[in-house]
């Protein structure tokens, strides 16, 4: 079997945007995907102007626009009694940065870049499941379980949140949020669908859980999210996010949010984990990539997107960083990537966090919360600069985060604005 130059290891959404890049690059690529076919599992995913853009660039955003919907607003309501607290005019946020705000099935998405992989020749391997990675002269090797071993001049790992390759830099965990999700879509033909305004991506916020609605593929589907606390899981019970727990924790929100949970599926629920931030992901010649080196919290909706910003990056860098007869300096490509990629994904990991926790406030708290989130001017866009904006490719070009504003501020009556902004 010849060797290709770059391995890619896991079929994820990141794992094919990264073969995708660095195909572009010319280079030969081999994508190893441990299912026995290609697919992708959940529902709706946000796809933010920053990552957009990139699907611009690579020809891939006309598409994507065709499987999704572009919605006109972004809201952010109480999940007790339906109030809106604020919201983002996502077309003149279309205007400030250059690109739509997109929201698409994630199989969709999936499906697009496997495609576009196809068409560029990426070489796609399944049944591949890696058990090990090593460093060889001059370029890195992976065992597959079958006994089998892949050569080439690079490894990436977009292994996931359950990396293997990530302990070869790291020894740790993923850390349990004891939060969990449950995902459900609704035809359009549905009352459900007719009663809610589909150009809208709507976030219920409330004590201890929040709930997500917004229209996908045109408008066929109602794609509906709730999340919540498990107190299961708070006292270490190993049967934590049963759909009995779901109805309780939503037992006091509106009308509104209660009349969405039949729709979920409940026969199947998704515990959320993140990992604590690392900033080395090079470890010779394998670099992680995606989940398998910041997977984040969900809140401020940018997993999948940094997962196909790293590729980009790479590829970018690769570009940048060539021998005299052509070929990559994958030192140099490297030392690049690592030297940008892990300190932005360190900031969206770390705000995730304390995304979640605002959200999910009670009490004084809560109201606190909320005098400052109606106070936001809508087209303020002081909480997102640092995000939406183009993907940095040299620390130089990373902008400066937001400013926090303490939720006590909101005793003085002083205008903020929304320390929420974009994380629906």
């Amino acid at each position: 079997m010849s060797h290709p130059e770059v391995i890619v290891v896991g079929g994820g959404i990141g794992g094919l945007g990264a073969a995708y890049s660095l195909t572009r690059q010319g280079l030969g690529v081999r994508l190893l995907e441990r299912a026995p076919a290609f697919g992708e599992v959940g529902a709706g995913i946000q796809l933010a102007p920053n990552c957009t853009r990139i699907l611009d660039d690579y020809g891939l955003l006309d598409e994507a626009k065709s499987l999704g919907v572009v919605p006109d607003s972004m809201v952010m309501r109480d999940a007790v009694d339906g109030s809106e607290l604020t919201r983002l005019d996502l077309r003149d946020l279309e205007r400030r940065y250059g690109y739509p705000y997109l929201v698409i099935h994630r199989s969709d998405l999936h499906g697009l870049l496997l495609r576009a992989c196809e068409r560029a020749g990426v070489e796609l391997v399944t049944d591949a499941t890696v058990t090990s990675y090593e460093n060889t002269d001059g370029g890195a090797r992976v065992t597959v379980a079958s006994g089998g071993t892949h050569q080439a001049d690079v490894v990436l790992a977009a292994d996931g949140l359950h990396s293997v390759a990530r302990g070869l830099l790291v020894d740790d965990q993923p850390v349990s949020s004891a939060y969990v999700a449950y995902r459900g879509t609704v035809p359009a033909e549905l009352e459900r669908v007719r009663s809610v305004d589909l150009g809208e991506v709507v976030v219920h916020i409330g004590p201890s859980c929040h709930f997500v609605h917004y229209g996908l593929r045109g408008g066929e589907l109602l794609n509906q999210v709730a999340v919540f606390e498990s107190p299961k899981a708070l006292a270490g019970r190993e049967d934590w996010g049963t759909p009995d727990e779901l109805d309780a924790a939503f037992a006091g929100t509106c009308d509104f949010v209660r009349e969405g949970l039949p729709f979920m599926w409940r026969d199947k629920w998704w515990r959320m984990f993140d990992r604590d931030p690392v900033m080395n992901w090079v470890h010779g010649r394998i670099a992680l990539l995606g989940d398998s080196a910041h997977p984040p919290l969900q809140y401020i909706a940018q997993g999948a997107i940094m997962a196909i910003e790293d590729g980009w990056v790479l590829g970018e860098h690769v570009a940048r960083h060539r021998a005299e007869d052509g070929r990559p300096d994958w030192d140099a490509a490297l030392a690049a990537y690592e030297a940008v990629r892990p300190e932005h994904c360190r900031r969206v990991v770390t705000t995730s966090r304390a995304w979640g926790e605002l959200w999910h406030l009670d009490g004084v708290a809560r109201e606190q919360r909320n005098v400052l989130l109606r106070a936001r001017d809508t087209y303020d866009y002081s909480f997102v600069d640092w995000l939406y904006g183009p993907t940095a490719l040299t620390p130089d070009e990373e902008p400066p985060m937001f400013t926090p504003i303490p939720l006590s501020a909101a005793d003085t009556g002083d205008r903020l604005a929304a320390v929420a902004d974009g994380a629906v």
